[in-house]
């Protein structure tokens, strides 16, 4: 009994865990009875035997959303996408299954559910094949299933928080089902359902919506939008009827994201179309009319952006829709007064936003400059009257400014920067309008305000004032480069009429005075001095006179540009540019007049462009050669360049010869290694006109021969050492020999390698000249040969000269080497021999007797006749001075004589010393 009472006792825990269990195994139940009620489902709507049984169709689906309501599976969505497909079907004739649709798409919106972490991997296709089926869902005609379906879509982007979930599932990440839309056709599918919702306003409203959304989201959807055409599709349906006024203001923010986000080309080709530019046309036109708030001003500057970028196609259709000759009219408010239809009931606030509007049409007029039919049409609306109005420095202009609404000065400042931007590209393709409107007299009247308006304080917002804040550098800036792209014309009648106006001696102060300005540095300051150069080149490249007024100021100012190198070549400022416009005004302003030219070289300019080739990158040595070619015409220049020495020692011809072998060897010209000639058959063929062997050049296009004689700098080069002469040229070592036989060759080189060329070209046309003409080309070609081939052989003799040179150099050194050690070696010995007899007594009485035994023999043997024991002394006579008397014959003459003794050899007795002699000798020492 007791044992029975203790095991009841201990059986309330069990149950417990039995409990748990059960829940489990029931949550695995449900779960897979829910996927199992899918197939049942499925198999109940599509078997022919009870397809017909609609109510028991609608108690089984409500049955299956009502445990469906936290979200559906993943492993569950291909079941789920045959019930949507099919109840879509049954709801057209049957609108009792409307709800239950609306109800698995509320489903949708939910965060799809996970069993195990790897479900997101291995049903990602069955997720984009149902959100892409979802899509094609708009196909029913019920618009509160479109809605319901649009509403699911946008909440896609939304953080829904998912409802308590059974134990083991998950939902999926937040960014997992956004991530397969893209690969779905979802975005495609519902832009196409645009054309089945024009009877439903609320619907077509909140389908832009999300379009928007799906658009601005990602750049996949915005790729798969424009392949369905949709840039276009939402432009012809942006001027339907809409009571709620927001249909135009999401498709402009869907066409801003399809030009953002995607094919920028493809989306212009689709908006360029007539139907879509009329459409646009008409958008515009009517937002500019009723316009009156904020988002009202904003969208209508959003169309004009768009319509700016179909501008930008040279091919579009806007003159043919009218559209662009209404912007011209626009163009020119409220400057000029036009009668105008579209411009009578326009009213302007002149607010920022239509600030935009202005700035946006001056940059319309640039673009569809492009084409020459908008050009009768600026002229028509007076559009360069237009312009020159708005460039009138402040001054002029303040009574006109004065009236009670106009633009602010901030604004205005805007304007003429952007009207002066404009005029830099209209101006030279309106030449006849300029110059009737008398516009050199506007840019020179800005151009004297610039300078000495120093109390002006530019704002600098706008993109063009950038640079210019506190200044008139902007306007100057702006200026300069108009007047730049006027002179780059050439038309004489253009530049006398800026000569006229004093615009010469104007800009070498302005060069000047910004060259002296603390922000030298700075990149817009670079700019307008590389400009004003290039305008002063132009108006003095074809007129003597003008480069006599350029004169010795404006011989100073090059030479000062020329003097700062080009160390600051690549530094990003424009320094670059400044040095090829002071390059251009040395060749345009000083050569050809005399004057000029022999300040110039007497200033030291020919040295100056010498250093200058010697350090500057390799594109500008065309320039510079060019320019010391055309120099070289005047005698005193020769002695320039041959006096010339670089920091090395360097001399001219050696720079020369140095470039030479550079060009050859960036055109890779066949030369040994020692730079002479390998192949006789082509001296001087670089390796593209080796490469164009085989083609054959139209009539009307240079052969590869011939464009080499322009674009390479070997040409140059001969042409100056033609001037400089081949002979006695300073500072040439070997290798300079070497190459100047080949410079000195050049022509015949050249007459050679084009009269080859013309032989093979007719081989490959199969023509055959005449039998004289045959025989001279062949002519020509063996003799250019031959000249290779005896400069290859005087190289050779260069060479062999040099190597024997060396050798008698080397010889000399050896003999210079071998002098000095054996001059060591006896100096070493006389030190042995010293450091021998100081230290050892029987050695230095070796030496002593040998001593005495060499002056007893150097003594006379015989004694002399006198007894007196002296020493007869002989004198040599010495005219000092000679004086002449009134004496006749030799009495008349009086010589002083100075005489010297010579002393005999006994006299000569050797002083004691207290250094042994030995020591310092030289000589051999007997031991």
């Amino acid at each position: 009994m007791d044992s029975v009472k203790v095991s009841h006792r201990r059986k309330p825990g069990i149950p417990v865990i039995r409990a748990k269990a059960s829940e489990e195994i029931q949550h695995i139940q449900e779960v897979s009875s829910k996927s199992l009620e899918v197939c049942k489902v499925i198999h109940l709507l599509e078997d022919p035997l009870t397809a017909n049984l609609k109510e028991r169709h609608l108690f089984v689906l409500k049955k299956l959303l009502k445990r469906s309501q936290i979200g559906f599976l993943l492993k569950d969505l291909t079941g789920v996408t045959k019930i949507l497909n099919v109840c879509a079907d049954k709801a057209k004739d049957h609108p009792e299954y409307v709800p239950i649709l609306c109800e698995a798409l509320r489903v949708c919106s939910l965060p799809f559910l996970k069993e195990k972490s790897s479900d997101e991997l291995n049903y990602a296709q069955d997720v984009i094949e149902f959100l892409s089926h979802m899509g094609c869902l708009m196909r029913v005609s019920d618009a509160e299933v479109r809605l319901q379906i649009v509403e699911s879509v946008k909440s896609f982007f939304s953080c829904v928080t998912p409802k308590k979930l059974l134990d083991g599932l998950q939902p999926t990440s937040p960014g997992y089902r956004l991530q397969l839309l893209e690969r779905s056709d979802l975005a495609q599918t519902m832009l196409l359902s645009m054309a089945a919702v024009e009877n439903q306003p609320s619907v077509k409203l909140q389908l832009l919506q999300t379009l928007q959304i799906l658009s601005s989201s990602s750049d996949m959807n915005c790729e798969s939008m424009i392949k369905a055409r949709g840039a276009q599709m939402i432009c012809l349906h942006m001027n339907e009827a809409d009571p709620s006024g927001q249909v135009l203001f999401y498709s402009s923010e869907i066409l801003w994201n399809l030009l953002e986000k995607g094919n920028k080309e493809e989306v212009t080709e689709q908006l360029g179309s007539l139907e879509c530019v009329l459409s646009l046309k008409e958008a515009f036109l009517y937002q500019l009319t009723i316009s009156s708030r904020p988002a009202d001003l904003q969208l209508r500057n959003d169309l004009l952006v768009i319509t700016s970028l179909l501008a930008e196609n040279p091919n579009s259709l806007l003159i043919e829709s009218l559209l662009a000759k209404q912007l011209v009219v626009l163009a020119t408010f409220p400057e000029l007064k036009n009668q105008h239809p579209l411009l009578r009931s326009l009213r302007l606030s002149f607010s920022n936003e239509d600030l935009k509007m202005k700035k946006l049409l001056l940059n319309l007029l640039v673009l569809m400059s492009k084409d020459l039919a908008a050009l009768q049409l600026y002229k028509e609306a007076q559009v360069m009257l237009s312009l020159l109005t708005l460039i009138k420095p402040p001054s002029a202009s303040s009574e006109r400014r004065s009236a009670s609404r106009h633009w602010s000065s901030v604004q205005q400042e805007e304007l003429t920067l952007q009207a002066l931007a404009t005029l830099a590209t209209i101006a030279p393709l309106m030449l006849d309008d300029f110059m009737s409107c008398h516009g050199n007299q506007y840019l020179v009247v800005l151009l004297n305000w610039c300078v000495t308006q120093d109390s002006y304080f530019g704002q600098g917002h706008s993109f063009h004032g950038t640079g210019g804040r506190g200044s008139t550098k902007a306007q100057m800036r702006y200026c300069i480069r108009l007047l730049r792209s006027l002179t780059s014309l050439g038309e004489e009648q253009v530049h006398q009429d800026l000569c006229d106006q004093g615009l010469f001696n104007q800009l070498l102060g302005i060069l000047m005075q910004i060259e002296a300005s603390p922000d030298e540095e700075d990149f817009i300051a670079v700019e307008m001095k590389s400009d004003i150069q290039l305008i002063l080149s132009a108006l003095c490249e074809s007129s003597t006179y003008r480069k006599e007024m350029f004169g010795s100021e404006g011989v100073e100012m090059t030479l000062h540009f020329l003097k700062k190198g080009s160390d600051k070549f690549y530094s990003g400022l424009g320094h670059n540019r400044l040095i090829l416009s002071t390059v251009d005004c040395v060749w345009s302003c000083i050569v050809g007049c005399y004057t000029t030219e022999d300040y110039f070289l007497a200033k030291g300019g020919v040295f100056l462009l010498l250093d200058l080739l010697s350090s500057c990158p390799r594109c500008v040595h065309c320039n510079i050669l060019a320019t010391l070619l055309e120099l070289s015409d005047n005698p005193n220049t020769l002695s320039h360049i041959l006096s010339w020495r670089d920091g090395g020692g360097g001399t001219a011809p050696g720079l020369l010869l140095q470039l030479w072998r550079e060009e050859e060897e960036e055109f890779k010209v066949s030369r040994d290694r020692h730079g002479g000639i390998e192949d006789p058959q082509k001296p001087i063929l670089t390796s593209f006109q080796q490469e164009d062997t085989q083609q054959s050049f139209p009539d009307n296009v240079p052969s590869a021969a011939v464009l080499e004689l322009s674009e390479s700098l070997r040409s140059k080069i001969y042409s100056i050492f033609c001037k400089l002469g081949f002979q006695d040229l300073p500072g040439l070592s070997t290798q300079h020999y070497i190459t100047l036989s080949i410079v000195r060759r050049y022509l015949d080189f050249k007459v050679g390698e084009i009269c080859d060329e013309i032989s093979r070209e007719l081989s490959l046309d199969g023509v055959r000249p005449v039998t004289p003409d045959e025989e001279a080309l062949s002519r020509i070609c063996k003799i250019s040969v031959d000249t290779a081939r005896r400069v290859k052989a005087e190289q050779k003799n260069i060479l062999e000269q040099q190597e024997k040179e060396e050798i008698s150099e080397e010889e000399l050194m050896y003999t210079e080497i071998k002098s000095h050690w054996r001059q060591r070696e006896l100096t070493a010995k006389s030190w042995d021999s010293y450091v021998s007899k100081t230290s050892n007594y029987e050695i230095l009485k070796e030496v002593k007797v040998q001593r005495e035994k060499q002056a007893e023999s150097s003594r006379p043997k015989s004694k002399p006749e006198d007894g007196s024991g002296r020493l007869t002394e002989h004198f040599i006579g010495r005219v000092m001075s000679v004086e002449t008397t009134d004496a006749p014959g030799p009495a008349g003459v009086k010589v002083t004589l100075a005489r010297t003794a010579i002393k005999s050899a006994g006299q000569d007795q050797t002083r004691p010393s207290g250094r042994d002699p030995e020591y310092f000798s030289t000589v051999s020492v007997t031991d």
